[in-house]
């Protein structure tokens, strides 16, 4: 069984189910018909409106991982700026020395020393430790200038990163929400145009039991179906397996238009657990836990008249329900006799 991505896309795919039953065309008239429907117009509507919010959601997801990387990169350069602060901050004492030095201590000459009256070997000395000590002087000038131009660079993207992803987030936020907002406006319209429509109750339960359930709930064993491969009946709080269940829908509405009401159920699937604490309950009468219908989801306990053998409601039943998939089985005539149970399928 398909589970919908999203819940608003799972209010659009059963409401326009819904929209594909009533305005299925059913000869040339009715087609023609169905072309100047506005439904059909709101149908198209908010199929595409489905199809933007798809869309939508990917781009939001392709965008959200570019964010995601663009804010990677933000950490990063601010990594990076940290670390180009920290050496900034590490060499501005060196820094400050060298120039108070420069500015209180005048030239001495430089290497013109070397020509002088103390062209010694001293004075040579002198001159190679001045030439030494410019040349550190003259790198660390030029690595605080190469720290100040990348501390710049570093802070301005991250200034850039920071106010592009903030925009884009925003961005996509009032896109998506947007979209939510037009879904959600189009699925209440639809609702309202359907019920303006009067889409039978049958049809909607229908609709809501696809009979691929079938073939789930087949693969369990007696008693111990899982809720979600069942399908809901009219009567609340009664479920059956999926082919048993569409059948009883169509069953019920032709038993509500001949006896203007529903029929009482007083039993439908049974847990294994259930089926056991009704076996105790009823020695003689109720099936060996895990060999009960009950445990299928195809047998049914019935009341308002049905459980009464040969009233007007048994009778009903007994000359219609064959034809919706539902019968009384021979056994339950006498052995033990049990009028209001009842079971889909052959027999």
């Amino acid at each position: 069984m398909l589970v919908p991505r999203s819940a608003p896309l799972r209010a659009f795919v059963l409401a326009m189910t819904l929209l594909a039953v009533v305005c299925a065309p059913q000869g040339s008239v009715w087609a023609a018909a169905v072309a100047a429907d506005p439904v059909d117009e709101l149908r198209r509507e908010a199929d595409k409106a489905r199809e933007d919010l798809e869309k939508a959601t990917k781009e939001w997801e392709s965008r959200k991982k570019e964010l995601a990387e663009s804010q990677a990169k933000l950490r990063d350069t601010l990594k990076e700026l940290g670390k180009a602060e920290t050496e900034l901050d590490r060499i501005r004492g060196p820094l400050a020395r060298l120039a108070n030095t420069m500015y209180q201590t005048p030239s001495v000459g430089g290497s013109m020393v070397i020509f002088s009256a103390q062209g010694s070997e001293s004075a040579l000395r002198v001159a190679a430790d001045l030439t030494h000590i410019a040349n550190g002087q003259e790198a660390l000038i030029r690595r605080a200038d190469e720290l100040q131009r990348r501390y710049q660079q570093l802070a301005t993207t991250a200034q850039e990163l920071q106010s592009r992803n903030a925009v884009e987030q925003t961005r996509l936020q009032q896109q998506i929400q947007a979209l939510k907002q037009r879904s959600a406006e189009l699925t209440a319209q639809l609702t309202a145009m359907l019920d303006k429509l009067e889409v039978s109750r049958e049809r909607r339960l229908l609709l809501e039991c696809p009979k691929d359930l079938v073939a789930d709930a087949r693969k369990y064993p007696n008693g111990l179906i899982p809720a979600k491969y069942l399908c809901d009946l009219p009567q609340r709080g009664e479920q059956l397996r999926a082919d048993a269940a569409r059948g009883f829908y169509k069953l019920n509405a032709a038993y509500k238009k001949h006896f203007g009401r529903d029929i009482c159920v007083t039993d439908s699937y049974r847990s294994l657990a259930d089926q056991q604490r009704v076996y105790y309950q009823r020695p003689g009468y109720a099936a060996v836990p895990g060999r009960s219908n009950h445990g299928l989801g195809t047998a049914l306990d019935l009341c308002g008249g049905v459980q009464i053998s040969g009233s007007a409601q048994f009778n009903w039943m007994e000359a219609n329900s064959r034809r919706y998939g539902w019968f009384h089985p021979s056994w339950a005539y006498s052995n033990p006799f049990e009028p209001w149970h009842w079971e889909y399928g052959s027999g």
